[in-house]
């Protein structure tokens, strides 16, 4: 008599989550839009290197309970990779991270949303560059669309605003935090073989010491001065927790799942969740350019992140 085998155990919901890159890269959208709309909101209250230095050391330390055992199994593997951890660290977190922060004190909110806009096609660049990758017919159509809806919700459905649109210094520092960040996401499929928490460990501690002697000059030099009140402590709270903690691990395990060229256009969905933001939170009107758009990101996505064009490639 066969005794009939035992159904396999259900997954934990937190082994399920892992393993969901659409949700995971969606929430790290939706976590990096509330960056930037902070942001923005205290440009000029918190002071940008010192913003980032505090955002990454508070990561760190926030992180380090949980990733101790895995950094110490790890570290031999990480060390070994330093150069690579390095990039990581700098592009990644520190030299991208004081871009952004800093780009927000001069350039506006259209301008700074077409920037962001233009993340995937960095991720492309890099990784044609470095790895022969190219993009698919389905990858390039779904950047397409996606970039189009973007453009209908930040321009208001005005295609003329266009004209309107003036580049200056923060422009620049904007295209230069893509540039960097569309390495790092180029670079991470290549990252060595450790637990995802002994990789964000030790690269949030490398990039918040890059930042601490330039946090120290920022704040000696007298041309900054750091506030500490409710808001300076609710803001660093937050990009603590939500855009770096949660976010850099959601980020990370999604490009592993699915790969850099398919989940470049999530980056698409900060302007969606940031108009969102800026509609339940300040009071915007909802209005039929922000359906269209959201319809048309939403599109260009599914598009872009649909498996049988990474199957086909792979062919």
């Amino acid at each position: 008599m066969t005794i009939p085998a035992s159904p396999p155990a259900p997954a934990s919901p937190i082994a399920w989550f892992n393993n969901q890159p659409y949700l995971l890269l969606s929430l790290t959208s939706l976590f990096w839009a509330g960056n930037v709309v902070l942001a923005r909101y205290v440009a000029g209250h918190v002071p940008p290197i010192t913003l980032s230095c505090v955002r990454w050391v508070g990561t760190f330390f926030l992180l380090l309970p949980f990733a101790w055992p895995h950094l110490r199994r790890d570290w031999k593997i990480l060390v070994a990779h330093w150069p690579m951890m390095l990039v990581f660290s700098a592009t990644g977190f520190a030299f991208n991270n004081v871009l952004s922060y800093t780009a927000m004190k001069y350039t506006t909110a259209l301008n700074g949303l077409l920037m962001q806009s233009s993340g995937p096609l960095f991720v492309a660049l890099w990784s044609l560059t470095l790895f022969g990758v190219r993009l698919t017919r389905g990858q390039f159509l779904g950047i397409a669309i996606s970039l189009t809806g973007v453009l209908t919700i930040i321009l208001h459905g005005d295609i003329t605003a266009l004209t309107s649109i003036r580049l200056n210094k923060g422009d620049l520092m904007y295209a230069g935090c893509m540039f960097a960040f569309g390495l790092y996401s180029a670079l991470m499929p290549r990252r060595p073989k450790t637990h995802q928490l002994s990789l964000i460990g030790f690269t949030t501690g490398c990039g918040a010491l890059m930042l601490i002697p330039f946090s120290i000059w920022e704040l000696a030099s007298g041309n900054a001065t750091l506030s500490f009140d409710g808001l300076t402590f609710a803001t660093l709270l937050y990009v603590a927790i939500f855009p770096s903690t949660l976010a850099y691990l959601f980020f990370n395990r999604g490009v592993a799942l699915i790969g850099p060229n398919r989940a470049a256009p999530f980056q698409h969905l900060m302007p969606v969740f940031g108009s969102a933001l800026a509609i339940v939170l300040l009071g915007e009107t909802l209005k039929p350019f922000h359906l269209v758009g959201y319809a048309m990101v939403l599109a260009g996505v599914i598009i872009a992140s649909r498996r049988g064009s990474a199957t086909a490639r792979a062919a």
